[in-house]
């Protein structure tokens, strides 16, 4: 069986850290790791309308925006396809197919639906298309066939749904759909990573991410606007590290060379954590190592991404390319699903009840 990845993001704004620790960073490497055989990433502009439906523009226009963001960080339209989700009605069919597996019930104990439900204030307002998410995103994964989906932490709970809606498609109509497995990024800094202000979740609609376009002012500012220990007021005070977000961040991103390449004073994360905790090391020190780790890596992505704008056409193209063959792929499975849904009936032939 071939191994194949699906993935993807809402084009409601540009990506920021979060999505590349969460998940983009570990794409790029997948990509380039010649295990798979193929690997579709979508930009889950339909999706993005359940909760948008009054403000299309504001999809519209981050299209290209997450695209720019997706070739800026690595990813390569000669080994993964880039698709519009939206130019697919075959999700839409694999979608209300699906819906008949699954109870209102289940939907409501989704982990991941309650806890988006209760950030944008919804309460008892919810659009339906926002409220079967889950099923969407079953459909999106199973169309491709894939085997593999890399996600951050946050979506667990929408896969193991995808799972379920496999299994009883499966044992209802036989075995057509795949399973598909989830893979999540190794390091637990990196699967839920904070806003700057310390929030558990970074977020475009609050506004404390730092985006993979930021300038390097822009990444500067924000950096040493964060929320560290709120009872280290002096160098000299003792600090602490959990719910730190400059020290989750090191967490994160930090890599042992870059200590000795920073001329820092430590020879590791431990040891500046150690002297943190027991004071004499201040929130400055310790954001201007951070920032010049954080430099490192958004330097280059912002380099592509500005060479990526002067040539719109060709992202254009690729978008172009990778939806064609993504409609390709989906309308094989959708084929399969209604073979074994018995809704292939001009195919089977039509016949009364009588002539059984």
């Amino acid at each position: 069986m071939s191994k194949i990845i699906l993935t993807g993001d809402r084009p409601t704004g540009k990506l920021h850290i979060g999505h590349f620790a969460g998940s983009l960073k570990q794409r790029v490497l997948l990509q380039n790791s010649g295990n798979f055989d193929e690997i579709y990433i979508m930009l889950a502009d339909a999706q993005a309308l359940t909760d948008n439906a009054d403000n299309p523009e504001k999809v519209r226009n981050n299209i290209l925006e997450v695209a720019l963001d997706y070739l800026a960080c690595g990813i390569d339209p000669e080994k993964s396809s880039i698709f519009i989700q939206s130019q697919l009605p075959q999700l839409y069919e694999l979608s209300f197919h699906y819906m008949n597996l699954v109870t209102v019930s289940r939907l409501q104990r989704n982990p991941t639906v309650k806890a988006e439900i209760a950030q944008k204030n919804f309460e008892q307002s919810i659009p339906v298309g926002f409220f079967t998410y889950p099923i969407s995103q079953a459909a999106d994964i199973t169309a491709f066939e894939a085997t593999t989906v890399p996600v951050g932490e946050d979506q667990k709970p929408m896969l193991e749904q995808t799972v379920e809606i496999v299994r009883k498609f499966n044992s209802t109509y036989g075995d057509t759909l795949v399973e598909p497995q989830i893979l999540l990024e190794q390091n637990s800094a990196c699967l839920r990573l904070p806003g700057i202000d310390g929030k558990a979740k970074m977020s475009k609609s609050i506004g404390n991410c730092i985006y993979l376009s930021d300038s390097e002012k822009e990444v500067h500012d924000k950096i040493f606007s964060m929320f560290t220990d709120p009872g280290h007021l002096k160098a000299s005070d003792p600090g602490k590290i959990e719910g730190n977000t400059v020290f989750t961040y090191l967490d994160a991103f930090a890599m042992p060379e870059d200590f000795a390449k920073f001329n820092s004073p430590y020879p590791n994360l431990d040891e500046m954590k150690a002297h943190y905790q027991r004071g004499g090391l201040g929130d400055v020190a310790v954001k201007k190592f951070l920032n010049e780790v954080m430099q490192q890596i958004l330097g280059p992505i912002r380099t592509r991404r500005q060479e990526y704008v002067q040539d719109i056409p060709f992202v254009i193209d690729v978008l172009k390319k990778g939806t064609e063959k993504a409609y390709n792929k989906a309308a094989t499975t959708l084929e399969k699903v209604r073979r074994a849904m018995k809704l292939n009936h001009f195919e089977a032939g039509l016949k009364l009840q009588s002539d059984k």
